[in-house]
């Protein structure tokens, strides 16, 4: 349906008299109106293409790749060094058995308690 001319010239008016009175809102729709352009033009255009990641979402998956290598450098160092420290308890010496380092240990605690 289209506007008549005495509706036209009363949205010119409603429009130049907010022109005068805020210049601010002005820019902020003139703002506004250009982004939907843009994103219309955008979506019109690249309906199955592919398109180049935010530098932010680079950013977040770069910083999620090095927390995984993080936690599985440390999880393999734990993993890996938990077979040499189960055979050796406080105050143990390479190639004594662990029972006998024990038993020593808990003979000089009762030792030092009496």
């Amino acid at each position: 349906m289209a506007w008549s001319q005495d509706e036209e010239r009363m949205l010119a008016q409603i429009e130049q008299h907010l022109v005068e009175d805020d210049p601010r809102l002005v820019a902020r729709l003139e703002s506004f109106n250009e982004r939907v352009r843009r994103s219309e033009a955008r979506s019109q255009g690249q309906s199955g293409g592919w398109r180049r990641p935010r530098r932010s979402t680079v950013i977040i998956l770069i910083s999620w790749v090095l927390i995984a290598t993080l936690v599985a450098t440390l999880l393999i160092m734990v993993l890996h060094n938990e077979p040499a420290a189960a055979g050796l308890s406080l105050g143990a010496v390479p190639g004594e058995p662990a029972a006998e380092v024990a038993a020593d240990t808990a003979d000089a605690t009762l030792a030092g308690a009496l």
